[in-house]
């Protein structure tokens, strides 16, 4: 069958755009994603998957298995949920599932919607934000320790830039009905489908500033409808088992109403949308995305209905000259693995093992930069900041890690946390390892670069 788009274009100001969450990161749930097409009545449908270290491990995984994609290993499961009813409801989808191969996320895509039957589909690849090749004649000093970028070639595997909503919005505008990018800066994924429908203009820093704004509120999807919220006793959250994800409802003068689908787990409210707001933000005055400098400390947040929240007020100053570009290096690899004890004296026993693995990494010669021995349940996370008084519980995992800068290093961790099984303290717990103890660690640096030296390009499928 042909599709061609079942709701009119939003072009009259004063009108409403519903705009929903889709993903929050790679591994967030589809059910909510598929109801909210269903029953979301929406216009854009946003999948944002990609963390900091995304692309970076996305090339390394590129470097051990040839026939890697590229692009999110859920593609697939997502789409499959999604398309149905977008097709059917005439919601366009705007994803950055392209990873680092955005050309073969849009032709699978087609493919799905081939074999569903909806023929005539126009999806775009969005292309540009991989420069790796030049990243180091691109870029001067990196971010987080003031050395010249040039210090990271030996280990350099991966830069992307950070992409705003532009070419997002011109794939749109050249009517696309679902757009598939690589790196694009998470809250430009949502603010794409607001600049086109309004018509908004790039520099218009004001209407940017909300509209970015509601992005990153979308952004992390369930964060805002009571996800990675409640505590029992203090933040209830109804049916946390069932969150459904955030829809926003835009009006041209870039205000918002945020909801979910009535019926879902979760909640709406004052707090969740304070706590999203002031999420991963350094500066609530300057929040530097490519596309304008948010300023939340003007915002007014109220409760409008019982799930409903209206978001206005917030503003924005000119983008900033730079994109920002993440450089993926390989630093090495960790050795990690656990064993455990139970019932009164776990924790004598935990320590006697923990001297026993001491001395035996001395013995095979251990080359590690950093070792750590965690009792879980008891330092693991606080360390050397757990009061001495501490009770002392009742069962406890012991987990080892090492960081070493071979892999033969790293998995004398495992060899050693084996041993324990019967050359150990009485009462050991081991578990059968049947999963690799050894990983590569990628590290993650920051640059940035003149916005006018990385170009986006669109390239166009029809299923």
């Amino acid at each position: 069958m042909a599709v061609t788009r079942g709701r009119k274009e939003i072009t009259l100001k004063g009108q409403t755009l519903r705009i929903g969450a889709g993903a929050a990161w790679w591994g967030d749930r589809v059910e909510p994603a598929a109801l909210s097409a269903e029953k979301g009545d929406l216009d854009y449908l946003c999948f944002e998957t990609m963390a900091e270290a995304t692309i970076s491990a996305a090339q390394v995984r590129t470097r051990r298995d040839p026939s890697f994609q590229g692009y999110d290993t859920y593609l697939e499961d997502r789409m499959r949920a999604v398309l149905p009813a977008c097709m059917r409801r005439g919601t366009r989808i705007v994803s950055n599932q392209g990873w680092i191969n955005p050309d073969a996320a849009a032709r699978r895509v087609a493919e799905l919607l081939r074999e569903a039957g909806y023929l005539g589909v126009k999806i775009a690849a969005v292309n540009g934000s991989l420069i790796a090749d030049r990243v180091l004649s691109l870029t001067d000093r990196i971010l987080e320790n003031g050395e010249p970028t040039a210090t990271l070639a030996p280990n350099l595997i991966s830069a992307e830039a950070y992409l705003g909503a532009e070419p997002l919005v011109q794939a749109l505008r050249d009517g696309a009905q679902i757009v598939i990018s690589g790196r694009v800066a998470d809250p430009s994924i949502f603010m794409a489908p607001m600049m086109y429908e309004f018509g908004w203009d790039p520099l218009d820093h004001e209407r940017l500033g909300r509209g970015s704004g509601l992005g990153h509120l979308m952004e992390c999807g369930a964060q805002v409808t009571g996800g990675y919220f409640s505590d029992p006793g203090f933040k209830e959250v109804p049916d946390p088992w069932n969150l459904g994800f955030p829809i926003a409802e835009v009006t041209a003068d870039g205000n918002a109403v945020l909801t979910k689908v009535a019926g879902t787990g979760g909640a709406v409210n004052l707090r969740t949308v304070k706590e999203q707001m002031l999420y991963e933000v350094h500066d609530p005055a300057n929040y530097l995305t490519p596309d304008v400098v948010v300023d939340f400390t003007t915002a007014q947040i109220e409760e409008v209905a019982p799930d409903r929240v209206r978001v206005t007020g917030i503003t924005g100053k000119p983008r900033p000259p730079t994109l920002k570009v993440s450089i993926g290096c390989t630093e090495g690899f960790i050795g990690e693995d656990m064993f455990f004890y139970a019932g009164p004296g776990a924790l004598r026993r935990a320590q006697l093992a923990k001297r026993v693995l001491e001395e035996r990494f001395r013995i095979v010669n251990l080359q590690a930069e950093d070792v750590r021995i965690d009792f879980l349940g008891m330092n693991a996370i606080h360390g050397g900041a757990t009061s001495a008084n501490a009770p002392e519980p009742y069962e406890l995992a012991v987990r080892v890690a090492a960081r070493t800068r071979t892999r033969e290093e790293a998995a004398k961790v495992g060899r050693e946390v084996d041993g324990m099984a019967v050359s150990g303290i009485g009462h050991t717990g081991k578990r059968v390892p049947h999963q690799d103890r050894t990983r590569e660690v990628i590290g993650v640096w920051s640059s940035v670069v003149s916005r006018d030296q990385v170009p986006a390009s669109i390239n166009y499928f029809e299923s």
